[in-house]
């Protein structure tokens, strides 16, 4: 069973709560669920690295 990951771009609402980290690098930022992403700093899309542990983040 793959895991799919969970991505979105800036100005999107997060699609779950949690930890996401910029594709093309920078820091990660942490974001309810349909809280809008905030723009990356070199541009691209946001990767959700670390799920909430609440039923937000599943």
């Amino acid at each position: 069973m793959s895991k799919q990951k969970v991505t979105g771009s800036p100005g999107e609402a997060a699609p779950k709560s949690g930890q996401y980290k910029p594709v093309k690098g920078g820091n990660e930022v942490t974001v309810p669920k349909g809280t809008t992403l905030p723009p990356t700093p070199k541009g691209g899309d946001w990767v959700l690295v670390d799920p909430s542990k609440n039923k937000s983040g599943k």
